[in-house]
């Protein structure tokens, strides 16, 4: 008896590693070589493509294709319809698999729905990238971002609540009473430089 659910209309292709406790859904399918992580939630038609790796305790909504050259951390959180894509410059008539560029999505990144990530670019843990928002840069840790192109708003909890400013170098969630203090132009928890 398989360790996670798969619903009988989802496909898992050989060659791919699905971890105990995961949950995959209506019309999903998981390509050769991918590897998702224990106790994941993979929303109706969702696509894994070869190769992509997914942490522990992702939660990917419906309609998200991650493609090949995506790694999603551990808690990450793909909201509905949100886009990825692996190439700059795609045309059908030319076939560019060998410039697929690396999207890296750290530990506890959030991504609201329908919100398009431009490849080759790292979502620093932590952050939050607002609905329907275009991403083209990196973005820091804990960092709240937003917009078409999604550029900057202040900072986000680990809990998900906005940071309130202290000071220029020092915040405060409200909510969980964490604190913050940027050292060299990144965000750290103060716990983390203990």
């Amino acid at each position: 008896m398989a360790e996670f659910f798969i619903h009988e209309s989802s496909y898992i292709d050989e060659g791919a590693v699905v971890g105990k406790g995961t949950k995959i859904w209506h019309f999903c399918h998981i390509m050769t070589n991918s590897k998702i992580g224990e106790n994941c939630n993979i929303g109706q038609n969702v696509v894994i493509s070869p190769g992509v790796v997914v942490g522990n305790n992702v939660k990917i909504q419906n309609n998200v294709s991650v493609y090949s050259g995506v790694e999603i951390e551990d808690d990450a959180f793909l909201g509905p319809s949100m886009v990825f894509t692996n190439v700059i410059n795609p045309r059908s008539h030319i076939e560019r698999k060998q410039e697929y560029q690396k999207t890296l999505v750290k530990k506890g990144a959030t991504i609201g729905a329908n919100a398009t990530v431009v490849c080759g670019h790292t979502l620093g843990k932590f952050c939050f990238i607002g609905a329907g928002s275009v991403v083209t840069k990196d973005i820091p840790n804990y960092g709240l971002y937003y917009g078409n192109p999604a550029v900057s708003h202040g900072w986000m909890c680990q809990c998900g609540i906005q940071l309130l400013a202290v000071n220029e170098n020092s915040f405060h969630c409200p909510a969980c009473n964490d604190e913050y203090c940027l050292i060299d132009q990144e965000l750290c928890n103060k716990e983390e430089i203990k």
